[in-house]
């Protein structure tokens, strides 16, 4: 693959000027896709934070053909327009390789367009679908998903008196994309580009149904500063809460190892969404939550090894 340095200088296919809010994680996440992806591109999104800064009419900020479609049909668009092209090949209308990206937050990927996702990767379809994580509706006023970590504050899943947030664990969406026997699936973020360019390649070298999961921090429902994104994506990962690996035809490998990881509240001390954590009465949460981690972290470790990876 090509190095970062010979990245950067491929022509921006996300220009500047939209109206993203200031260290926001997506789109951040979505110049990094397209300036790794295989050209020509055709892109789909469905309704959200990504559409909304990028599309405000009369502007774009997309340099590649992009389809708008509802909250919960991205994945059925992309494959409507993957089939078509399929139908123009073959009738000799087209002869050169086109790659197709769906952009989808967690809402649009875990929850309402999961239905749409999952069918699209049962019939096989030739496309990646990028989900861009910032775990909470944030478009419509920071609402939880089933993509929000677990004790999150949320505008649905406030902490109070009674509750400490969010009760539940958030989704493995992961797991559930790799139970349909996809040929690639890949988790990563936004703070490790040449790991997130790695995958894209690796992604849009299969025929069939790929899938990337990347983790984009969001200053406003997370409650950190604008100028913290990069460093919260990394100590997503160096806490082990979000891990690098991939799956692919049947084996999990890990793409980066912290070599001494660190504790997760260095991860939650940054976002006020967790700040009542660190109350007296919550600081067993604290616990709990590492030890949600740890758990977890060793599972995929025992799927790495039973890979031989």
């Amino acid at each position: 693959m090509k190095s970062i340095q010979d990245l950067i200088k491929e022509k921006e296919l996300f220009s500047s000027g939209h109206r993203a809010c200031a260290g926001c994680g997506e789109v951040l996440a979505v110049r990094q896709v397209l300036l790794a992806s295989k050209k020509p591109i055709v892109c789909a999104m469905p309704t959200g934070c990504l559409e909304i800064v990028s599309t405000i009419f009369p502007h774009t900020a997309w340099q590649v053909p992009m389809f708008h479609s509802a909250f919960e049909n991205a994945a059925a668009t992309i494959s409507g327009m993957e089939a078509a092209y399929q139908a123009l090949r073959r009738k000799g209308k087209i002869d050169k390789k086109i790659y197709f990206i769906a952009f989808a937050g967690d809402g649009g990927t875990h929850d309402i367009g999961f239905q749409a996702l999952s069918g699209a990767i049962e019939r096989r379809h030739s496309f990646l679908y990028v989900c861009t994580d910032n775990q909470a509706y944030m478009n419509t006023g920071v609402q939880r998903s089933s993509a929000t970590p677990q004790f999150a504050h949320t505008t649905t899943s406030p902490k109070g008196e009674k509750l400490p947030g969010k009760l539940q664990p958030r989704k493995d969406i992961m797991e559930i994309i790799i139970a349909h026997e996809v040929p690639y699936a890949a988790q990563t973020t936004v703070a490790f580009f040449h790991d997130l360019a790695k995958k894209v390649e690796k992604a849009q070298s299969y025929e069939g149904p790929t899938f990337i999961n990347i983790l984009v921090p969001c200053p406003l429902g997370w409650g950190h500063l604008p100028s913290l994104t990069i460093e919260i994506s990394r100590l997503a990962v160096e806490t082990n809460f979000w891990p690098l690996y991939e799956y692919e035809n049947g084996t999990y490998r890990l793409t980066y190892k912290p070599s001494q990881p660190k504790p997760i509240v260095d991860w939650l001390k940054l976002q006020g969404r967790f700040a009542h954590l660190f109350e007296e009465k919550n600081k067993h949460l604290l616990e709990e939550f590492q030890k949600y981690v740890d758990e977890k972290y060793q599972k995929l470790l025992k799927k790495c090894e039973l890979s031989g990876k």
